[in-house]
Parts: structure tokens; C-alpha cells; sequence
């Protein structure tokens, strides 16, 4: 969708962010196999359990909005599941903290 004189730069921009994500989501199924369960990738499951709708943008200003929107979801999402942890289980605390304390400095710039 990026054309113009930024075009590589916004491609290169959704891709890191993309990467990034992918990062996080190895992260939590290492936890989650650690813990002795199963993370599933299911793309049919992953649909019905995600905290935010996905939804396709048809330019390059509706893909950023609806990127940001999700981002924000995501750091309530996992705000809440901190809280929710709490001191029953502070490696999984931790770990959730620094996913969220690297969304919100990736935000910032």
C-alpha cells in the first residue's frame, strides 16, 4: 500500500513492527511450554481469541490507524493480564511486564 518518497520506509516500518510481534508471541509460547501446556497457533482459534478485531485498511492511513488501534488494545490486554497474575506467578508477571514496557517505548518513537 506505501507509494511515494517514504514507501520503503513505512514498508520497512510495518515489517519491524511485525517482527516485533512475532518476537512476543515466541516469548509467551516458551512460557507457556515452560508451564507445561501447548500454545496454540491455530489461525482458526487465534480469530475467536483475540482481544481485537482484525481489520484489512485500504490505504497506507487506514493500515497506520487500525495498526495503532490494535497496539492500544494489545497494552490494555496485557495490563490486564499482569494484574491478573499478580503474585501467583512473577516469572510470567515479569516477562509480561517487559512485552509491555517495550510496546510502550516502541510507541513513543
Amino acid at each position: 500500500m506505501a507509494s511515494g518518497l517514504n514507501a520503503q520506509s513505512v514498508a520497512d516500518e510495518f515489517a519491524e513492527h511485525a517482527a516485533e510481534e512475532q518476537t512476543h508471541a515466541d516469548q509467551i509460547a516458551g512460557r507457556i511450554t515452560q508451564l507445561g501446556g501447548e500454545p496454540d497457533f491455530n489461525p482458526a482459534s487465534l480469530l475467536t481469541r483475540s482481544h481485537s478485531e482484525y481489520v484489512e485498511g485500504h490505504t497506507l492511513v487506514e493500515m497506520i490507524q487500525e495498526d495503532l488501534v490494535a497496539e492500544r488494545i494489545a497494552i490494555e490486554s496485557y495490563s490486564e493480564i499482569i494484574r491478573f497474575l499478580g503474585d501467583n506467578d512473577p516469572t510470567s508477571r515479569r516477562l509480561m511486564e517487559e512485552i509491555l514496557r517495550r510496546k510502550k517505548s516502541t510507541r513513543r518513537t
